[in-house]
């Protein structure tokens, strides 16, 4: 089966802690998506998000600055996964997010690409500006 890679950049109006925390915290992450989220805080621990539909086991974790995990879809091949790397820098006004996903399977990529657009990097935008500072 064919596999392809996703890059995406989104700017962020809060620091890079608040971020991390978004993607990490499963009350947050689940208040953001609107999803059920359970989501392990250690390297080598599982997550679940949207009430299911992606899971995998977290491969590296650096606070407030880097975030890799094995990931997949429900509706993807058993067995397939994607490796997940979300990079947190420090910029001015906020927090720049780049998300690299390698080993998607090409059939899937156009609606992975937009359901981080839509229900990830939308909804956080939104969450997090009402929580910036003026």
């Amino acid at each position: 089966m064919a596999v392809t890679s996703i890059r995406q950049t989104v700017t962020l109006p809060v620091s890079p802690h608040e971020v991390y925390e978004a993607l990490m915290d499963a009350r947050i992450h689940a208040r953001f998506t609107g999803g059920g989220a359970k989501i392990s805080r250690k390297v080598g621990g599982a997550f679940s998000v949207f009430d299911g539909y992606a899971e995998g086991v977290n491969l590296e974790l650096v606070p407030d600055r880097k975030i890799v995990q094995r990931w997949r879809a429900s509706d993807w091949p058993p067995g397939r996964y994607s490796t997940l790397t979300f990079s947190l820098t420090r910029i001015t006004g906020g927090t720049r997010l780049t998300l690299r996903q390698r080993g998607v399977p090409a059939g899937q990529v156009k609606a992975i690409s937009d359901g981080w657009r839509e229900f990830y990097w939308a909804p956080l935008k939104t969450m997090l500006q009402l929580r910036a500072p003026r």
